[in-house]
């Protein structure tokens, strides 16, 4: 008998009473592991993620948390090939493998990079400015974001048992919040694989992730207010959980991603013999064979113009009959088998529902023909169908209302943009769309139309086709989900999706208090001027608040004239006086912008070697009151921000500068962005 697949909770790897369920090989139907079919204490597994995981999570910050990200993604990419060997038995081939496998390892390099470029070195993220909510300026708000002290579930498909879990682990670790995966039975011994490679490693604090091997029942009653549900699968079981009593009254948020009708658009300008009509081709038979059309994000609706329908069909006809189909083990085999003898039969029955209002164009929907076109697997044992092109007729609507879940697709036509971007609409919500177009025109016009409708849109044409990943690929930098059918959840999307698991909360405080509780210094807080220049202070030594207030400086004509010479920036309002002087802004001859940062760099800068390393950019400049020629200016700079690099020898320090005129009207108000020395000298 096959091994029992194993749970890890809280802490140890559980083996379920029974045999279990078998898990048959997707192309030779032999037995690989056996999937439990009894429970788990599931309270147990949610306290034992808040009480050891979360705490253990939360007390890192961002940095902290993407740098384990990112040894978890070398770790699993050095020993991938121990995936790759077993992903096979799921009827994947090399590159579907490619897909999961690597796919969900990219996404942890990719949050472990954003983690630490553009989040905080801090366990809570501010979300823009202050607001300030009184005369005064002794009452102001901040909107910022904190983690949930819970645990985020994750209920996955079969179609990607590793970059499953992966794209839902990475945002939620790097939230802090801990995660409890359930996969889906089909391929769980792959997840059981990569979580185990997880756990040995023992990079990962405990308690921050656990695999459920059975079935869900129970799950969702284990969970209270602060835990979230992220279910990827159809929409008959996402309609289940979503009447859940904890989902509809106890707190728990549920994120859905399920069935959609996924659609790519040819548009009107497209020729045969443009270069745009063969990516057309190649992007639909692409997404028809990669993991065998089973991907949440394939093409399940092919529309193009009706005078090309014939020309379209053909071509695509054509490229689909040079695809193999056949054991994956065979490197001659474009595309595998399905998961599963019962997913097989679930795609047969919506390809006969569709046949209602379409009409095969390719393929063999019973699968007489593979006997003999089949390379390796057994035909009876193994999941195999080729791969099927339908034709639809005039007005028919099962295209978009049945989603066959394999390798199919639809051809509709259409007689107008508008027309098309109807068609797609009757998708009821989706995950991706594409046009292909090397018209601006058409592009603004299919892409504002389906926007409402989809999560996700390519423009692919002749110029981007080099770089881009294909209509079917989800990145870690955008946004994953769709509304309608699709579910309305929204996944990965860069940092949206590490904030997506995170509270935002509206604080109201005093300028001092409000500083106190972000971390970031708030116009109106105390200045402190310790009587050394804050450029003579190592991050270790500089504080929040730390100041200096400048010298002061008279602008002169010459310096305006000096500086338009030296740039130049002869622009009429610094060098033309009759001219600026019919300005309705200025008035006469004022100083550069820039001028005035620069005079004001001199004033603040302390020139001798020290901590200060380096000047990396400006933020937020905004030139506020014209300098005039004969006015004078000094500067204000204080410590904003203090952010430490876990990696370098230096941090990050953001200054709040604000340059004043004789009147103390703010001329010019900006942030300086400086790289710090953690000590000064420099240890060595």
């Amino acid at each position: 008998m096959s091994p029992l697949l194993e749970s890890y909770a809280a802490g140890r790897w559980v083996r379920a009473a029974g045999d279990g369920e078998p898990l048959l090989d997707a192309a030779t139907g032999e037995e690989v592991a056996r999937f439990p079919t009894g429970g788990l204490d599931f309270a147990a597994m949610a306290d034992h993620a808040k009480k050891v995981g979360g705490p253990a999570l939360r007390a890192l910050t961002f940095h902290e948390r993407a740098g384990l990200l990112k040894a978890l993604a070398k770790h699993l990419m050095a020993r991938k090939e121990e995936l790759y060997a077993l992903s096979v038995r799921t009827g994947a081939t090399t590159r579907d493998t490619a897909v999961d496998v690597d796919g969900g390892i990219g996404t942890l390099f990719s949050y472990a990079s954003k983690g630490v470029r553009e989040l905080p070195n801090d366990t809570i993220v501010l979300d823009g400015g202050t607001e300030r909510l009184g005369k005064g300026g002794t009452f102001v708000g901040q909107h910022l974001y904190a983690s949930r002290p819970g645990v985020a579930v994750q209920i996955n498909a079969f179609n990607f048992p590793v970059w499953g879990m992966l794209e839902k682990l990475a945002p939620a670790f790097l939230a802090g919040l801990p995660s409890i995966v359930k996969p889906a039975a089909q391929t769980a011994y792959l997840t059981e694989a990569a979580v185990r490679q997880i756990i040995e490693s023992g990079i990962l604090p405990e308690g921050t992730l656990q695999l459920v091997s059975g079935g869900p029942e129970g799950l969702l009653d284990a969970l209270t207010v602060q835990d979230s549900v992220a279910f990827t699968g159809s929409a008959r079981t996402a309609g289940i959980l979503r009447r859940h009593p904890n989902v509809l009254d106890g707190g728990v948020v549920l994120g859905v991603e399920a069935d959609s009708l996924n659609c790519s658009i040819l548009g009107p300008d497209v020729t045969p013999h443009d270069p745009e009509f063969d990516l057309f081709v190649k992007g639909v038979a692409t997404e028809m064979t990669v993991k065998a059309g089973q991907k949440c994000t394939a093409i399940r609706r092919v529309i193009v113009p009706e005078a090309m329908a014939d020309r379209v069909v053909e071509a695509i006809s054509a490229r689909l009959a040079k695809v193999t189909v056949g054991d994956p083990r065979n490197p001659d085999v474009r595309m595998g088998a399905l998961a599963s003898l019962a997913q097989r039969n679930e795609v047969r029955k919506a390809v006969e529902a569709l046949q209602a209002g379409a009409e095969i164009a390719y393929g063999d929907p019973d699968g007489k023909a593979l006997g003999t076109t089949l390379l390796d697997g057994d035909p009876e044992r193994g999941a195999f169908m080729t791969p099927l092109l339908l034709r639809a007729r005039p007005g028919a609507a099962e295209p978009h209302d049945v989603e066959p879940f394999g390798p199919v697709s639809t051809v509709l036509t259409y007689d107008g943009l508008d027309s098309a971007i109807e068609l797609a609409a009757r998708g009821k919500g989706s995950l991706a769309a594409s046009v292909v177009t090397h018209d601006p025109a058409v592009a603004r016009t299919v892409v504002v139309g389906l926007a409402p409708w989809h999560g996700r849109v390519l423009v692919l044409d002749r110029d981007d086709a080099g770089e881009s990943t294909g209509h079917g690929s989800p990145l870690p930098v955008l946004v994953h989900g769709g509304p309608g059918r699709a579910g309305g959840g929204e996944e990965l999307g860069g940092v949206r999706g590490v904030l997506h698991h995170m509270q935002r909360t509206a604080v109201q405080a005093s300028p001092d208090l409000l500083t106190a509780a972000t971390g970031r210094w708030t116009a109106g807080a105390r200045r402190v001027d310790s009587g050394v220049h804050p450029f003579r202070k190592s991050l270790a030594d500089l504080r929040i608040g730390d100041t200096i207030s400048s010298a002061e400086r008279t602008v002169t004509l010459e310096d305006i004239g000096h500086f338009a010479e030296f740039t130049g920036d002869t622009f009429y309002a610094h060098t033309d006086a009759e001219a600026a002087s019919r300005n309705p802004l200025f008035g006469g001859i004022v100083a550069h912008g820039y001028l005035v940062v620069s005079l004001a760099a001199g004033l603040f800068v302390d020139p001798a070697p020290g901590p200060v390393l380096a000047n990396f950019g400006v933020d937020g400049l905004r030139f506020l009151t014209p300098v005039k020629a004969g006015d004078t200016i000094k500067v204000a700079l204080t410590v904003k921000q203090i952010t430490p690099r876990t990696s370098a020898d230096y941090g990050e320090v953001r200054w709040d500068a604000s340059v004043t005129n004789q009147e103390d009207q703010v001329v010019a108000a900006y942030d300086v962005l400086t790289l710090v020395a953690k000590t000064w000298p420099p240890s060595e």
